[in-house]
């Protein structure tokens, strides 16, 4: 598969993945929600949308889906880590600058943690 055409679709989808794991954070922490629980239930809704959306359309592989047990089971671990990493990044914002600054800084954090997340993706989870 093309490189372009994957990186394109995975920026398209990451984008979405971003608007709704960040909009279900700030709606729960402001909400009452502390800053842990509320990344994790963020980024829960993220990764079923972009685990969904990357095996269907960005790996897929000569029109066939890359699902399955397997992948989800290396996505998961994957995405153990990533969520750790995003986690402490973020609770470590909020508890030294605050929750707005952990809302503002959540999309930069996911999105570097996105680029790291392509390469794995591609050559560990959807291979």
């Amino acid at each position: 598969m093309s490189l372009l055409r994957q990186g394109s679709q995975y920026i398209i989808f990451g984008l979405l993945q971003l608007a709704l794991d960040w909009g279900v954070f700030v709606l729960a922490t402001a909400l009452g929600v502390p800053v842990a629980p509320g990344n994790l239930v963020g980024r829960i809704s993220g990764a079923l949308l972009g685990f969904w959306l990357n095996g269907r359309y960005t790996f897929a592989d000569q029109g066939r889906q890359r699902h399955g047990w397997r992948r989800f089971v290396r996505f998961a671990v994957w995405w153990l880590l990533m969520t750790a990493a995003s986690t402490w990044l973020i609770s470590w914002v909020a508890g030294s600058l605050g929750l707005g600054h952990a809302w503002l800084a959540k999309p930069l954090v996911e999105g570097g943690l996105a680029a790291v997340s392509f390469f794995l993706l591609r050559h560990v989870v959807y291979r």
